[in-house]
Formats: C-alpha cells, structure tokens, sequence
C-alpha cells in the first residue's frame, strides 16, 4: 500500500502526544491509608467509564481520518519499462518573412494556412505526435528569442503553446525597439543559444536541436558561429532546415495603402552557407526545403535519430482505500461526541 499525499501523516504527531498527555494523567497518585481497605467497595457508574473511554475514541477516530487525508491506495497495475527518448529543442522563425507564400502547393490557393510559418507549424505538429516519450521543447526567434515552453513531455500542453505561435505584428530588435516590416531582424545565434540553455540540464544523453530559419542572420548578442560552437562543446547536434526559396518574385502578405491584406511579391534573401556551418560545426545535418514534401521529408529522416534508454514507472490504475478510513473515522468522532454529551448529561 502507497500513500498519494504522504505528508498528510505529519498531522499524526500532535495526535501522539496528545495520547501520551492523556495515558500520564490516567496515572492516578496518593499517599497509603491502611483504614480505606474497611471501606466497602463501590464499582465506578457507566458514565465514569464512558467519560474515561471517550478521549481514547476522539483520538482513534481522528487517527482515521488523517489516514483517510493521506489517500492510501494500491497499484492495480505497475510496470517498469525502458522507453527510447531524446531532448529536442525547435527553435524557429518567426520574422516577417515567415509570411511568405511560397511553399504553398500548387493549385492552392493563398491563404493564411499556406505561409511558411503555418506548414511549420503543422509539420511540426505532425513530429512532435510521432515521438510521444521524447522531452520537446520550443524556442522562436525574430528580432529576439524566447523561450515559448521549456522542454515537456507533456506534449498536450506544447501543442496548445504551438498554436498560439504568430509572427509579431509589429517587430522588434535586439534592444526591444519598434522596427519596420521591410527591416525586421533575425537573430539565429540568439534563437540557438537559448535552445542550448534550454537543453543543459536535459536528463537524456542525446540532445538536439532542430533550427529552421529562412532569413540570414542580422542581428542578436551572440553570433551563430559562437553559438554553433557552443552546441558541439556540449555534444548537441543542430539539424538546420532552410525554409523557402531564394527569389526575386516570392509572394507574401502585405498591406495595401488602405491597410487590407494583399498579395505582394518580394525579394526574399537565403543564407543556405550559415545553416550549413552550423550543421556542420556540430555534426548534425542541413536539410533545404522548398515546398512541404520537402519539408515533410526532412523531418521524416530527423525522426529516425539516436535515442537514450530511460527507465521509467507506469502505473496505469489505482484502488482507493481512503473511504473506508473517512466513514469509521468520521463514526468514532461521532460515537466519541455523542458518548461524551451522554456522560455529562448535556444530551437533548
């Protein structure tokens, strides 16, 4: 039998002593009178001994009940199991040209559901439910990085954080400052450095990053060579995708002079050369991608990764013993109330 709430049983300590408090004063004391022996003998009434009985039954009623608070149970069914697991770090873009339009698949029409960002977001959806024991973790990086959540493998939770990924509406720079559409930064070297902070502690051995980036490097504290070097000290791997073409005529949502939404064509800058440093310096891989099969398959290959052997407990159901221990509980505390009333005469 375990105990859900162990600390609950703390509660017993004042209840010891106030036993041993009651058993010291039942300890009757007084001096030898040799004529009380002529004396005739009288048995003590019903309610001297229920009087004396009642204490001892408040206490084990009350005992029951701080059993029943500490919610004893057993396993119906344990199981010690290894899984394979790996601490991943996504770390993706999310600046302004993130809104481009060019994975979108042919015979599709533009929406919001074709930007680079929502089929990233959609594939990496897709990743994330293929590998149900790894700790993942998710880290954006525009103008600055965050952490959007710490690595969990309570994959629910980093699914419902994915969601909620945008591309800022308005951008910001290293120092916190309202940039325009047309200059927004990205800063890979931060986006990594706080994808490495984020797996130092990891408990798995293998640990990775997964960095995808369709911009070239312009800003941030820390520079990506540094970053990569970093990674390859602590043994981490990046796996860089480049996300998204390198063209003169890239479609992307902008804003017309009347601020509706419309379709733009833009010059989108790739810097395939940094992504693959990075890759390199740390013995992972660079992947290029310019359409979702691509992108689709990239992921696919990353999926068959090196794993660490995690020893792990799964107990997948509980018996509840608590209710037993509440209702005699809750009865001695009543049959001690009800006693004690009787003896003093004060019941109705």
């Amino acid at each position: 039998m375990k105990f859900a709430s162990p600390m609950m049983l703390l509660m017993a300590l004042p209840l010891a002593f106030a036993a041993w408090r009651l058993l010291r004063c039942a300890k009757r004391s007084g001096l030898r009178f040799p004529a009380i022996s002529r004396l005739p003998s009288r048995a003590a009434g019903w309610r001297a001994k229920v009087a004396a009985a009642t204490p001892f039954i408040m206490l084990a009623g009350l005992a029951m009940l701080i059993v029943a608070a500490a919610r004893p149970r057993t396993p119906l069914a344990h199981e010690r199991k290894s899984v394979d697991a790996i601490a991943i770090a996504m770390t993706v873009d999310v600046s302004g040209s993130m809104d481009a339009l060019d994975l979108t698949p042919k015979g599709v029409q533009y929406s919001r559901e074709t930007t680079r960002l929502a089929v990233v977001k959609k594939l990496f959806a897709e990743f994330v439910e293929k590998r149900p024991d790894d700790l993942i973790g998710l880290v954006t990086f525009g103008g600055y990085a965050a952490t959007r959540s710490p690595l969990t493998a309570d994959h629910d939770a980093l699914l419902n954080v994915l969601k909620g990924v945008e591309i800022p509406s308005v951008a910001l720079d290293s120092n916190g400052r309202a940039i325009a559409q047309d200059e927004q930064m990205t800063a890979i070297g931060d986006g990594l450095a706080t994808a490495l902070a984020r797996l130092k502690d990891a408990k798995p051995k293998s640990k990775i990053v997964i960095l995808l980036s369709d911009g070239v490097s312009n800003t941030g504290a820390v520079e990506p060579d540094e970053a990569a070097k970093a990674a390859a000290k602590m043994g981490v791997k990046v796996y860089a995708i480049g996300v998204g073409t390198k063209s003169r005529n890239t479609p992307v949502f902008g804003r017309d002079f009347f601020g509706r939404t419309i379709i733009q064509r833009a010059d989108m800058t790739f810097d395939e050369r940094q992504l693959k440093s990075i890759a390199s310096v740390t013995g992972g891989t660079y992947f290029p991608v310019n359409d979702r099969d691509s992108l689709e398959k990239a992921l696919e290959e990353i999926d068959q990764l090196e794993t660490t052997a995690l020893d792990a407990d799964t107990y997948d159901r509980w018996e509840e013993h608590f209710v037993a221990f509440l209702v005699l509980g809750a009865l001695l505390v009543f049959a001690a109330v009800s006693l004690s009333m009787a003896a003093s005469r004060r019941m109705a």
